[in-house]
């Protein structure tokens, strides 16, 4: 299993640059290589459910050329249960092997998603912002055991 902090890196990135974010969507395609194993072969859709946990869904909304579209987060569990969280688009580039949080809704119905949505304001700021809420998500899910696996052969 790869672990992004042990990569060693010739340079030293600025807090919060540009090239501090690329290593972070470096990291959140490691992480979600953890959770779902080979990433450019994820098609449809993938439930993970643990025992005493929520269950976990994730979505290829899109495929292109060189990226795909995926939408992670908690199936609706039924009339007037929770909302999906986290609610962005996450993009997979795979020749770079990265992963960004794209976007979000423009309001959250969860309090801590809304505060943090509210405090940035600038381009740069709201991708940090985006992008780390996903590389904890992400560490969060593998932690809780959550796992995406292809299904089999001959299995339904």
């Amino acid at each position: 299993m790869l672990n992004d902090a042990q990569t060693a890196v010739s340079w030293r990135a600025t807090p919060r640059s540009f090239v501090a974010l690329m290593s972070l969507y470096e990291s959140n395609y490691i992480r979600l290589g953890w959770l779902a194993g080979n990433v450019a072969a994820l098609q449809g859709e993938y439930l993970s459910p643990i025992v005493g946990d929520c269950d976990l869904q994730l979505s290829v909304v899109e495929r292109f050329a060189v990226h795909d579209d995926f939408e992670s987060h908690l199936p609706d569990s039924g009339p007037g249960r929770h909302p999906r969280f986290p609610d962005m688009g996450v993009r997979v580039y795979h020749d770079a092997r990265l992963v960004e949080a794209q976007e979000w809704a423009h309001t959250h119905g969860h309090a801590g998603l809304r505060a943090l949505r509210n405090t940035v304001a600038c381009e740069l700021d709201q991708r940090w912002a985006r992008n780390i809420m996903l590389n904890k998500w992400l560490e969060y899910c593998v932690e809780r055991g959550h796992r995406f696996a292809p299904a089999k052969a001959g299995c339904t």
